[in-house]
């Protein structure tokens, strides 16, 4: 897929920030690549992972990697690059400013819920599956409820996966209640 704005390398990292920003939280690779390339094409998929990483080593982009979980670890704009952006987010052309600053508002809190309430399966040995699902704290995305299940086919693991974000956070209550009777 190819995307609609073609900008130079400069620009392109500042999108990336300017997205970073106005999101207000940190992001796992997976939704920074799903909000900038999938649901909006303001950068292509590899321009966006190679910029990232200069990012990282500009240290622009802070990479925390003190997660347990593979493909979950979050990254967050750093103080310099909130800096940089500063000086020059006038050099991202003003509609695209205005679709990412719309796009981070109408989103934001279903991207918070997708990395709050954090639903994987995986095939046993057996033929069974294997389901986690997790409600990370809504400060730091650590773990806060863990629930491992087993499964006897791969459409029930599915369906409790997708049901897991809109189910948790009354699932947590009934858990806490039901302990503290």
């Amino acid at each position: 897929m190819e995307a609609h704005f073609v900008a130079d390398q400069t620009t392109n990292k500042l999108i990336l920030l300017f997205v970073m920003d106005k999101m207000e939280m940190p992001l796992t690779e997976y939704s920074i690549i799903d909000i900038i390339t999938n649901r909006n094409t303001w950068l292509s998929y590899m321009d966006c992972k190679d910029i990232m990483w200069q990012l990282i080593r500009a240290k622009f982009i802070y990479f925390d990697e003190n997660t347990n979980y593979i493909n979950e670890s979050k990254y967050s704009i750093t103080t310099e690059g909130k800096d940089c952006l500063s000086h020059f987010f006038s050099k991202i052309p003003l509609s695209i400013r205005n679709a990412i600053t719309d796009f981070c508002r109408k989103n934001r809190m279903s991207f918070k819920r997708a990395q709050e309430y954090v639903s994987a399966y995986h095939k046993n040995s057996d033929g069974s599956y294997t389901i986690v699902l997790r409600i990370n704290n809504s400060e730091d995305f650590q773990p806060i409820f863990k629930l491992q299940l087993k499964v006897d086919t791969r459409q029930i693991a599915t369906t409790i996966c997708k049901k897991w974000e809109e189910k948790a956070p009354s699932m947590y209550e009934k858990v806490l209640e039901t302990l503290f009777e």
